[in-house]
């Protein structure tokens, strides 16, 4: 079984590669030609290199493979040109899923994310089921993982066998980047969390995320959306959790949305429009922190077998690998 696999540099794609490497598979690792394989030195695999936005590239590495996991996509909550990052994640997927088809791959497991599911405000979990519109997106990630994911589903129907996982919130070692999830790790490493906001994650194992890839190959229904979650947590949960692994104490200091919305407005204009650098608050995350991303993974649990886990373990992993790495 020779598996090809996007985005395995990164931190879920190293964690889906190495779980396949456990179980046996041959694996083919897409690298563009500036990707730092850090996350991969000891991972069995030929090497090829290419990119999303080069569709020849990615017709030559993929043949002759017989599975595909599309996991890459661009993760950032703030860009400076919105479409760059609709070329990566929907352009992107629409060439990964033309060359699968092109080369006849068996099969597909397309990593899509939480993001795209419908929350509302009063902090029901959202499932695959729940209502949702491009409409509902807030900012370029997620409007572009949505429209990626609709190129999945739109796939499946044309007849290519097409398994979309749905990740929550990762956390866990190899957050090499780090994304957004593993900012808020490495800030309360650093005490840079004097205050937090009232909203909700649904935080999930990254090793039990890879797993869940796994699973949804074998067991999955093409066409189907499956979420992997695992604990629905508050950010002020998170927080105490993360106290009481490191010692470090939680904030107690609760900010208003109108006050984080305004730090949004200033630190997005002034780090990120006029010096060129990423925000550490957005406009559009302090949006979406309006709703609680909480979830259901019930039907995972039915058709895939899922188990929900407790993320103390990941948390901890996490905490110790940013230490051990250098970013706190």
């Amino acid at each position: 079984m020779l598996a090809f696999i996007t985005g395995a540099t990164g931190f879920v794609g190293s964690h889906v590669a190495r779980a396949l490497a456990e179980q046996g598979a041959d694996l083919r690792l897409l690298v563009r030609a500036n990707s730092n394989t850090k996350n991969i030195d000891h991972v069995k695999a030929d090497l090829v290199t290419g990119d999303l936005r080069d569709p020849a590239s990615l017709e030559k590495g993929i043949a002759g493979c017989e599975l595909l996991f599309h996991v890459a996509a661009d993760y950032r909550l703030w860009v400076r040109d919105p479409e760059e990052m609709y070329r990566a994640n929907v352009e992107g997927t629409r060439a990964i899923l033309e060359a699968a088809r092109k080369n006849r791959v068996r099969r597909v497991v397309y990593t899509s994310s939480v993001a795209t599911m419908g929350f509302t405000s009063n902090g029901q979990p959202a499932d695959e089921n729940s209502p949702v519109s491009l409409e509902n997106m807030i900012g370029p990630y997620k409007r572009s993982k949505f429209m990626a994911e609709q190129v999945a589903i739109e796939a499946a129907r044309a007849g290519q066998d097409v398994v979309i996982v749905n990740p929550s919130t990762p956390v866990g070692e190899r957050d090499i980047k780090p994304t957004p999830t593993g900012r808020i790790v490495v800030d309360f490493l650093k005490k840079k969390f004097p205050a937090y906001v009232d909203t909700g994650l649904n935080l999930v194992d990254v090793r039990e995320c890879a797993i869940g890839h796994t699973a949804a190959l074998e067991k999955g229904r093409s066409g189907e959306r499956y979420i992997l979650g695992g604990e629905n947590l508050t950010l002020k949960q998170i927080l105490d959790k993360l106290a009481a692994i490191t010692g470090l104490p939680s904030p107690k200091i609760r900010v208003p949305y109108v006050l984080a919305l305004a730090t949004g407005v200033v630190d997005e204009v002034v780090t990120g429009r006029i010096r060129g650098r990423e925000p550490r608050a957005t406009i559009d995350a302090v949006r979406m922190g309006r709703k609680k991303m909480f979830v259901s993974s019930a039907k995972a649990e039915r058709e895939l077998g899922w188990k929900r886990l407790p993320v103390d373990d990941a948390l901890r992993r996490a905490a110790d690998w940013f230490r051990e790495n250098g970013y706190a």
